[in-house]
């Protein structure tokens, strides 16, 4: 080819470039690919985007890519519960601690609501301290973990128990909140604070309602040219993470089982009884031929085996991060101890649930407002109040007609337009209570949460993610610990699609 013709085809090609590069689609990320407008630019209007992409990954949490899947029974019911039934539903993407929440993370907790609040409200302090009197047994000398078991530093990396569903719901409250202001204090809005007391204490909702200032290092520039000066951090900026929470069953069961290890082509090719393959309890590691990959009780009376070769190596619960993780990288998602969900027990709840992120629970509730509209004030532990939804708001909507979903769809007498066992005026406010014989046949109530996993004092049969137990939310026992969830904005797939 002559030289003149490889000129005119560099020219033709630097044109064709430039003809692409000056359409809408290839337009630099800081302008509107709709409109052409300059983003973050205070002399085009100053319409704001941030340059993050994804969210970040708060402390201890581990991205649990979603998915399809079959939650529910994986083995004989030997407990004749019939509680849950095969269901495919879909999860959508979440994060998970990596392990259960310690005694070491629970005493940080304890320590700043003392700091905190103490003086003036110290029943802020004493409304979460766990229960230590749950390792009590009228036969048994368990009294040095009554005093140990929380507070020593020996157990300081043991997963923290004797703590109710309430208890673990104000702890990922207090870590939401806590996480925040850190996030916030690194990107050098704010600076630390440690004087923080009663009110004036650094919560996530009061600092995006504008109800909370805090020590001020380098505030954000405010680009709107009809306002002056600087801004606190929004949800626009991407700096504030969601609230760490508890998980829904279903999150739970999904991450427990961890098939994103045995699946080829979305071909599941064993489905796991337990968060491994296989229907035994030991590794097949060659180097750990033979051990225990949880924590449990293998028969009566044998907690741990025999001296000079333990099965476990626990008689009680053993520290976070023991034995294998699965295939998310969690740990002791089966044995060690049971976990807190956040859902509200029904027997046939996974006949009921939607198919896609299936939860019981939904109390739908509005920040309270003043009777011009704005925002009420915050409380006097410095948080924003809540109210469940009017009836006003509600009045006209399709997908939803009342504030509190907890039953359901449960065939109480609220959820069904005719009966046999009762008429309508002998309908009284407690029917869940009363259709399921609380206190005389169950223990099934509004306020029984959804248990799951096995623990150190269980049987193998336990062990499997699929089995479903209940106690009250306001219960502890020495058995049951909890570790917090995150929802995942944007992608659901790990770097973006």
């Amino acid at each position: 080819m002559s030289k003149y013709f490889k000129l005119i085809n560099v020219a033709l090609f630097v044109v064709f470039i430039s003809f692409l590069t000056s359409c809408s689609l290839f337009r630099s990320k800081e302008h509107s690919r709709t409109t052409g407008w300059e983003y973050n630019n205070p002399e085009t209007g100053g319409f704001e985007v941030s340059e993050l992409k994804q969210q970040p990954t708060g402390p201890g949490l581990i991205l649990i890519e979603g998915g399809t899947f079959v939650m529910g029974a994986t083995q004989e019911d030997l407990m004749f519960d019939w509680d849950n039934f095969p269901r495919r539903v879909t999860i959508s993407s979440f994060y998970m601690d990596e392990t259960e929440v310690s005694n070491v993370d629970y005493l940080e907790y304890l320590y700043w609501l003392k700091r905190v609040f103490g003086a003036d409200y110290p029943q802020v302090y004493n409304k979460a301290l766990p229960d230590t009197l749950v390792w009590r047994e009228r036969l048994a000398y368990n009294e040095p973990l009554v005093e140990t078991y929380l507070r020593h530093p020996a157990f300081h990396n043991y997963p923290v128990v004797g703590v109710s569903w309430t208890q673990a719901q104000d702890y990922c409250t207090w870590r939401t909140d806590r996480v925040n202001e850190m996030m916030l204090i690194e990107h050098g809005i704010l600076d630390y604070d440690p004087d923080q007391k009663n009110q004036n204490n650094f919560n996530t909702e009061a600092y995006l309602a504008g109800q909370y200032e805090g020590l001020v290092n380098q505030p954000l520039e405010n680009l709107d040219p009809s306002s002056t000066g600087t801004r606190r951090a929004g949800i626009k900026d991407g700096l504030i993470l969601p609230k760490y929470r508890l998980p829904t069953e279903a999150e739970w069961e999904y991450a427990a089982l961890g098939l994103i290890g045995n699946t080829l082509y979305e071909r599941v090719v064993e489905r796991r009884k337990y968060p491994w393959n296989g229907n035994y309890t030991r590794t097949d590691d060659r180097k750990y031929y033979g051990s225990f990959v949880a924590n449990f009780k293998r028969g009566r009376g044998d907690y741990m085996g025999v001296a000079g070769n333990l099965n476990d190596g626990a008689d009680i619960p053993a520290p976070i991060g023991s034995y294998w993780p699965n295939d998310y990288g969690l740990y002791n998602m089966a044995g060690n101890v049971s976990e807190w969900t956040q859902d509200v027990y029904r027997p046939l709840t996974l006949e009921d649930v939607s198919d896609l992120n299936p939860y019981r629970g939904n109390v739908f509730k509005n920040p309270v407002r003043d009777f011009e509209g704005f925002l009420a004030e915050k409380d006097s532990l410095g948080r924003i109040r809540y109210e469940e939804v009017s009836s006003e708001e509600i009045e006209g909507r399709r997908n939803f007609n009342k504030a509190d979903h907890r039953n359901y769809k449960d065939g109480d007498i609220k959820t069904i337009t005719t009966t046999d066992w009762k008429s309508e005026d002998e309908v009284s406010d407690n029917t869940t209570q009363e259709m399921y014989e609380y206190g005389v046949t169950t223990l099934i109530s509004d306020q029984a949460r959804v248990y799951k996993g096995g623990s150190w004092k269980d049987p193998a049969f336990f062990l499997s993610p699929s089995v479903r137990r209940f106690l009250d939310q306001d219960m502890a026992t020495d058995y049951i610990g909890f570790r917090c969830a995150m929802t995942r904005v944007g992608s659901p797939i790990p770097g973006g699609n």
